[in-house]
């Protein structure tokens, strides 16, 4: 999540003017990098800003994980990319999974964080031929900030982890990841309602591997299905906002204002769950914060340090902004490539005080930036 609150001034508004949109404050593209690395891998999915300076991680650029390989094959991207807001573009990592194992092998999901302490996690839904067909239940990779694998969390309530946002400090991280392979390749391409939102709490450190203290089920019965286009449909998108704090959930000792928003996708709505960081039973689907209006099939989402909510569809190229309380507040498209235009290019997005808005475009295979 994005920290402290920087104001900045696009003509003379600021562009986290209070009580306005800051998507009309934003109308130009422009492309910073490809996300194509050495090797081809293609359909950026995971977007994430590096908050300090560790090993080969800058604070301040971007980490961007791949899905596909150079064959367009779905669930069998290996790497990621790390890019500067100026547009410099070099491999972090190239994954083969070890230490530990990843059922299934590697596919890089849009579930990607990095730590303050400098480890990076990222998710794997592998497939060995780009179908459902012979997806794996996947895991979480953790990396060190040098890129080199140093543990997998697999089994148990991790089965297809699809995306995450994450809240941390110097000695703990929580992670929230969504999963969409609870009996969806059983279902043959029918529609389940066995999605999860599993909170996995973390004991971190510099110099020490993240240790595993537990892992939470607290969001359930989310719609998901296989499907021969998009591989799998299911929860993805996932935010967090502790609103006392503009947004921002780096300290969590108070849950009461701590939300937890979900891109519903199958239902074309925005889920909302409280108190995430200490809730013991599952919030089931949660209570819709927003539905239909300017979203079609919503992705990728994240949370502006105002507590303004962004959120990509995947039929037809818009960014939606979403306040706290649910209103839909505007939309503006940035992408219009594909047929229909803008389906299924977008995933990955966040919000940059800094620069304005980010976000991978998977038909062009790009990072860019709504300023």
């Amino acid at each position: 999540m994005l920290g402290t609150f920087l104001a900045l001034g696009f003509g003379c508004a600021p562009l986290l003017a209070e009580g306005g949109a800051i998507l009309n404050k934003l109308k130009a593209v422009t492309t910073l990098s490809t996300t194509v690395p050495m090797n081809g891998d293609i359909n950026p999915y995971g977007l994430v800003r590096i908050p300090r300076t560790v090993g080969n991680l800058t604070e301040g650029n971007y980490l961007v994980s791949n899905f596909n390989d150079a064959g367009n094959a779905q669930g069998t991207g290996t790497t990621i990319v790390e890019i500067s807001p100026g547009g410099a573009m070099s491999q972090f990592a190239q994954i083969s999974v070890n230490p530990g194992s990843c059922p299934g092998g590697v596919g890089l999901t849009t579930a990607l964080a990095v730590l303050k302490t400098g480890w990076v996690i990222v998710g794997s839904l592998p497939t060995t031929d780009g179908t459902a067909a012979t997806v794996g239940a996947g895991c979480l990779i953790v990396l060190d900030s040098e890129g080199n694998v140093a543990e997998t969390f697999y089994g148990s309530l991790i089965n297809g982890p699809w995306d995450m946002v994450w809240s941390d400090n110097d000695h703990q991280a929580v992670l929230f990841v969504t999963n969409v392979l609870n009996g969806t390749v059983a279902a043959g391409g029918s529609v389940v309602n066995q999605g999860t939102v599993v909170r996995v709490n973390l004991a971190v450190s510099t110099n020490h591997m993240s240790y595993l203290e537990s892992l939470t089920v607290v969001g359930s019965g989310f719609s998901e299905r296989s499907d021969p286009v998009a591989l799998v449909i299911g929860p993805t998108g996932v935010g967090l906002s502790c609103r006392h704090d503009e947004g921002s959930c780096d300290n969590d000792a108070d849950d009461n204002d701590a939300h937890l928003y979900i891109a519903d996708s199958l239902n074309n709505r925005i889920a909302e769950i409280n108190h995430p960081f200490t809730r013991t039973l599952s919030a089931g689907t949660g209570r819709t914060l927003t539905s239909g209006g300017f979203l079609n099939d919503p992705l990728g989402l994240n949370v502006a340090p105002d507590g303004h909510i962004f959120v990509v569809n995947g039929n037809d190229g818009n960014v939606i902004e979403i306040s706290p309380e649910g209103k839909q507040l505007a939309k503006e498209l940035i992408d219009s490539s594909g047929n229909p235009p803008g389906s299924g290019a977008l995933f990955g997005v966040l919000f940059d005080p800094a620069h304005g808005l980010v976000f991978v475009d998977d038909a062009t295979n790009t990072l860019n930036l709504l300023h």
